[in-house]
């Protein structure tokens, strides 16, 4: 079937749940994607922030070889092997003492918010269940969390909405400090939003919410979904803060692009779990708890993390020649490790389209910014090839 027969078939049994790029990818290595028809494009999506080692990695590749041909599931009826030694190398590399682990980050921020309302009952009042979220967050698209994330175009034709939710701005404290209340279990946030547009919070923010949790005795929830596994040049994008969480959600890069989510807890809160309280039948299998083990141990080993930190400040350093470049044609650019926004006049799905003509991939986030989330083995020619076509593009796009 020919990329154009694919794409019309696809339009044809497909539900309509994205608007995809009207091209069809088959092979992956390191930074780079092939198209169908043999077109080479550089990946600065890594996936939605997912192929933290890039495509192909030896060494996934080789754990997966090994553990389909040995053992993929048996469910949790049965200790793992694996999943123990993932959950052991999580906790001695955060603040966790414990881990869940689940299918996706969406069920990974379930598991967070039920874990936040049964330990703040049985810990503190019967009628504690709500939950605190920023504005602009993003946590999921299942019904609970598409209703914590405080995006009211998530929630439109979805209604009834589940309860217990209470939206703030991101990066004030005081609407916080103003909405917690007796009723209130947790905060959940995004050490930096990614899909809300890269936005980056004040040194003191996340600080500030650990003392309000700890004065009014609730659950701190950190969302590293995106912003985890190395991406913001710590390993943790709480480690930026000084500050960690009670609970911590992690996805996307555990496995490099298996699925797999994680909820990780200090011991007094995980106490809230026993056995038939929660569950998963997938969560945590041999399969992708051994690509887990291997992509978490590779970071580490090479040092990954650091290299995020370099080349994100060079990618930065670089698109800011571009702003003053191309003038009021962008507002803005921030970012941290490979996380990297940047505010655009001109139509930002104009620009990522130019950019894909071009053979860069990337991504749009909030509402006019282009996102860029590259797998972390990046190097200086990766950097300087995507910032030049960058710039070429909002040079055809806004004159």
């Amino acid at each position: 079937m020919d990329t154009k027969a694919l794409l019309e078939t696809g339009g044809k049994h497909l539900m309509a749940f994205t608007k995809r790029a009207p091209i069809a990818l088959v092979r992956g290595e390191g930074m780079r994607v092939w198209d169908s028809d043999g077109k080479e494009y550089l990946d600065f999506t890594g996936g939605i922030a997912v192929t933290a080692l890039g495509h192909s990695h030896p060494r996934v590749v080789g754990t997966i070889r090994e553990q389909a041909t040995t053992l993929m599931h048996v469910s949790n009826l049965f200790h793992i092997p694996q999943q123990t030694h993932l959950a052991k190398l999580l906790c001695d590399h955060s603040f966790a003492d414990r881990v869940f682990f689940s299918n996706s980050g969406a069920e990974a921020n379930e598991a967070a918010i039920k874990l936040a309302r049964k330990w703040a009952k049985e810990h503190g009042a019967s009628d504690r269940g709500d939950i605190i979220t920023m504005r602009g967050g993003f946590h999921g698209r299942t019904l609970a969390t598409v209703t914590a994330t405080a995006q009211e175009k998530y929630h439109h034709g979805f209604e009834p909405l589940p309860g217990g939710f209470k939206y703030v701005p991101f990066n004030d404290l005081r609407s916080v400090e103003r909405a917690i209340d007796s009723h209130t279990a947790g905060i959940m946030v995004e050490p930096i939003q990614g899909e809300g547009g890269v936005n980056i919070p004040d040194d003191g923010y996340l600080p500030g919410l650990r003392k309000l949790c700890d004065e009014a005795g609730v659950c701190l929830i950190f969302d590293e979904i995106q912003t985890g596994m190395g991406r913001t040049g710590r390993l943790w994008g709480y480690e930026h803060s000084g500050v960690a969480p009670d609970v911590m959600t992690v996805a996307k890069a555990l496995a490099n692009g298996v699925p797999i989510g994680a909820t990780l807890a200090t011991d007094e809160v995980a106490s809230a779990f026993a056995p038939g309280t929660h569950g998963s039948t997938f969560g945590g299998n041999p399969f992708a708890t051994a690509v887990g083990l291997t992509v978490l141990t590779t970071l580490i080993e090479e040092r990954l993390p650091e290299r995020a930190d370099r080349m994100g400040r060079l990618l930065v350093a670089e698109l800011e020649k571009v702003r003053a470049r191309r003038g009021a044609a962008v507002k803005a650019v921030r970012g941290r490790g490979c996380l990297v926004g940047m505010d655009l006049v001109p139509p930002v799905a104009d620009v990522l389209g130019a950019c894909r003509d071009r053979g860069l991939l990337v991504l749009t986030a909030g509402d006019n910014t282009l996102r860029l989330a590259p797998s972390l083995v990046l190097d200086e020619k990766d950097v300087a090839r995507a910032v030049s076509i960058i710039d070429e593009a909002l040079g055809t796009v806004a004159g």
